[in-house]
């Protein structure tokens, strides 16, 4: 039975993921940063595990507990919404802690044990706002385009170790908390100059025709995990799709 350890699974594409794996079968240990036992049903082969990616005793700690695993799915990210000139560093930073530095030094802990073995895969799930730049998302933005280009050269440099490494590009998720968090890291720090601007940006985000749900993702991180012969980037969801359709 393989196993599969999953970033961020309190909430949103973490959790579907989480609950899509377990229902076929696999073992999955789903890590959040305050763990709890009442997001998912109660499994023999599901195990809930305390994980903070931007504390390396913590990434430490979690690896070792979750043993041998034959996939990790780098989920965790937190969004930024807002004009750059009123982003301060700090929350700069923090964007780059967790979406950046957190799903490269996840997937250093994990590359000894896939390389010894010669079998493994990494997912990393970054967005589809790396495919058609948006407004007030430059810093999240980048966080998520380095993520493109780290995983793109490291899927060459593990080939000689039979190591597969896969992008997974959501699109838009209303139905996700993920929108709303992002908005609270911008409250007060937009310079009143951007206010017509920003304003007229989410008037302009209204109700799309097409998005992504929680289920999308979890079906294309399944694809990536499981499918040798897919692509190294997976779109998921009906915009990201589309989006990358006419990239």
């Amino acid at each position: 039975m393989k196993t599969v350890l999953i970033t961020g699974c309190s909430s949103g594409f973490g959790l579907e993921t989480a609950r899509y794996f377990l229902d076929r079968d696999w073992q999955v240990v789903a890590t959040m940063r305050t763990p709890r036992d009442d997001v998912m049903r109660r499994s023999e082969r599901l195990r809930v595990l305390a994980l903070d990616v931007t504390n390396p005793d913590s990434i430490r700690q979690a690896v070792q507990a979750a043993g041998p695993i034959d996939a990790l799915v780098n989920n965790a990210g937190i969004g930024m919404l807002g004009a750059l000139e009123g982003t301060s560093m700090q929350v700069a930073r923090e964007v780059f802690e967790t979406n950046t530095f957190g799903t490269i030094a996840m997937t250093q802990a994990v590359l000894p044990q896939f390389r010894e073995r010669k079998a493994g895969v990494i997912v990393n799930v970054t967005s589809s706002v790396t495919l058609k730049s948006l407004p007030l998302l430059s810093v999240y933005t980048a966080s998520k385009a380095a993520i493109n280009a780290f995983t793109e050269s490291l899927a060459l440099e593990l080939q000689p170790f039979n190591v597969r490494v896969s992008l997974v590009l959501p699109g838009r998720a209303p139905e996700t908390s993920f929108g709303a968090n992002a908005r609270s890291r911008m409250q007060g720090n937009s310079p009143e100059a951007y206010a017509a601007f920003a304003q007229s940006v989410f008037a302009g985000m209204g109700q799309p025709s097409l998005i992504t749900r929680a289920l999308d993702v979890a079906e294309a991180v399944w694809r990536a995990v499981n499918d040798a012969s897919c692509p190294v980037r997976v779109a998921a969801g009906a915009d990201a799709v589309a989006l990358a359709e006419s990239c």
